[in-house]
C-alpha cells in the first residue's frame, strides 16, 4: 500500500501534526517500507499457531497465601468520627 504525499499530508492534518514539505519524500518513503513489511508479515501462514500471551513461556513464582501483617484495625479507626462493628459510620449524602 503505498500513500500518496497528498494522503500524508491529509493524515498529519487529521492527526494535528506539522510536516515540512522538504520532509515528505522521506517521509513516503519510510512509511512505503513500514506497509511493505506489513504485507511479507500478512502473507506468512500462520494457520496452526496457537496464540500466546507472552513470546517465552513464563511462569510467575507464587509465595504462600498466609497473612503477614498483624491486625491493626482498632488502631486505624481509633481516629474516625463514628464506627459501629468495625465499620466506618458516614452521613448520608444523597437523599
Amino acid at each position: 500500500m503505498a500513500l500518496s504525499q497528498n494522503e500524508i499530508q491529509r493524515i498529519a492534518h487529521l492527526a494535528r501534526i506539522k510536516i515540512d514539505d522538504t520532509l515528505l519524500p522521506q517521509l513516503q518513503q519510510q512509511l512505503d517500507s513500514i506497509f511493505g513489511m506489513i504485507d511479507v508479515l500478512s502473507r506468512i501462514d500462520t494457520a496452526g499457531v496457537l496464540p500466546m500471551a507472552h513470546a517465552q513461556a513464563l511462569a510467575l513464582p507464587l509465595r504462600d497465601d498466609k497473612v503477614t501483617e498483624p491486625d491493626r484495625r482498632d488502631h486505624y479507626q481509633q481516629g474516625a468520627p463514628a464506627i459501629q462493628d468495625g465499620l466506618y459510620l458516614v452521613p448520608k449524602v444523597i437523599e
